[in-house]
């Protein structure tokens, strides 16, 4: 069966896996003095450091933000972030080791350069970075500086992430996101002047006006800027979620068939320009770390994608933000609002989150490993596997007939062509699946 066939198959809709059980399951109804207690430590840690805003909202959205022409309101959240880990100290959190560090958003880089240095004396008085911190930021050329890359630089920047998403005009006018080829190139080309020898790049596909020539001009496009690393999103039209989706109506919007189309031009195109598909959305040069990662085991998923370090524990800070430990997820308040007040009432702005069963704790360690290691070892879960997922067994025999799993006595892997349908192959071992959810289409 050809791959079209296959993804009109197996096509439906499931979680992305960036945690399980997934945030739909996270509950306010929780333990927060647990919650705090399970997020104590000493061991290093990702940090992850939400940035909500933005000049301008992109109508096929879906992250947490809000249109900010006030850069006073920044300086005003960076004051609650930094009151938000001097709650965390009082609590009893030592100055833990950093290994990594991420700027999401939003536009971090809506921050001035003076604002982005002052993240850094905040992140330098809570914790020890480490001198091989990995240290990365999300990035919108339009509202990028010479000077704010610089900023961003000096407090140890190390790796790129730049949201391209469509390079065609018309698309680009329907989205509402003007980004031209040559401002893009421009910033690509000056972090790789400075050094930065990882950069990655973001694009959409199934967005409005999107057709199979316009998105290969896209695709050629991003081949003149040379990145290490290429994340490729299908677009999800959720406006019962994101009210402004429903500006993109106005212009066809591809049909399913079209995404798949559109889909597989891109994936043919990456490999045959070299770079791997690691699976699900992610794409990489053979050389770069995540490829290697994948190879000595350490590659890991949390809510920022694909990472390279595998047992760190997430601490997140700031509005939405999620963090993990070993066996919780934690998420802080959605509204500006709400979290101020938690803030000036020197209480941890948590809203909800999830202690994970010793169930939870094996059936995340199995889909981590069909996600990123692409290899199921039984013996590695600490249960009776082949009783335990009997069921999940029994439906993998389908998968294999269309050579997306290859079957053996104590363990499975899936195959090339299998990395396309990960969340598939994902959801058979998920305990928590309901109708009654509504997520994104696996392909």
């Amino acid at each position: 069966m050809d791959i079209k066939n296959l993804i009109s198959k197996y096509a439906t809709s499931g979680p992305r896996y960036t945690s399980y059980p997934t945030a739909l399951h996270f509950s306010a109804d929780i333990d927060k003095e647990r919650l705090v207690q399970l997020a104590m430590g000493d061991l290093p840690v990702s940090l992850y450091i939400h940035v909500p805003f933005c000049k301008s909202l992109c109508w096929f959205c879906g992250c947490s933000s809000s249109v900010c022409s006030d850069l006073k309101k920044i300086d005003a959240y960076l004051t609650l972030i930094e009151k938000e880990l001097e709650i965390w100290r009082n609590l009893g959190m030592g100055k833990r080791k950093l290994r990594q560090i991420h700027f999401g958003g939003g536009t971090p880089n809506l921050m001035t350069p003076e604002q982005i240095l002052r993240v850094g004396e905040i992140i330098n008085k809570y914790f020890t970075v480490c001198p091989n911190a990995e240290i990365s930021c999300e990035f919108d050329p339009r509202t990028l500086t010479e000077q704010k890359a610089d900023a961003f630089l000096k407090i140890g920047l190390n790796r790129v992430s730049m949201g391209i998403q469509d390079t065609n005009p018309d698309v680009q006018n329907a989205v509402n996101r003007i980004q031209p080829q040559q401002l893009n190139k421009l910033f690509i080309d000056y972090f790789r002047s400075k050094g930065i020898e990882s950069i990655n790049t973001d694009i959409i596909y199934g967005l409005p006006l999107q057709t199979p020539e316009t998105f290969t001009k896209t695709l050629e496009d991003l081949m003149q800027l040379n990145p290490d690393r290429i994340a490729l999103f299908g677009y999800a039209h959720v406006p019962w979620v994101k009210p402004s989706q429903k500006i993109l109506e106005q212009n066809t919007l591809p049909s399913s068939d079209d995404k798949v189309e559109l889909f597989t031009i891109a994936k043919t195109f990456f490999e045959n320009a070299g770079y791997e598909y690691i699976g699900l959305d992610h794409f990489a040069k053979p050389q770069d770390s995540l490829i290697q990662a994948r190879k000595n085991g350490a590659l890991h998923r949390n809510f920022q994608g694909y990472s390279t370090l595998a047992g760190l524990d997430t601490f997140a800070i700031g509005l939405t933000s999620i963090s993990d430990t070993k066996t919780s997820y934690r998420q802080n308040v959605k509204d500006m609002q709400a979290y101020e007040n938690h803030i000036n009432n020197e209480t941890l702005p948590i809203e909800r989150g999830i202690i994970l069963s010793a169930d939870d704790i094996v059936r995340r360690g199995i889909i981590m490993d069909i996600m990123c290691s692409l290899k199921v070892v039984y013996k590695n879960y600490g249960v009776d596997f082949k009783t335990v997922f009997a069921d999940a067994i029994k439906r993998l025999e389908e998968f294999q007939q269309d050579n997306l799993v290859q079957l053996f006595d104590d363990y499975f892997i899936v195959t090339d062509t299998g990395r396309i349908f990960l969340r598939n192959i994902a959801m058979l071992f998920d305990n928590r699946l309901s109708s009654s959810q509504q997520y994104s289409k696996t392909v």
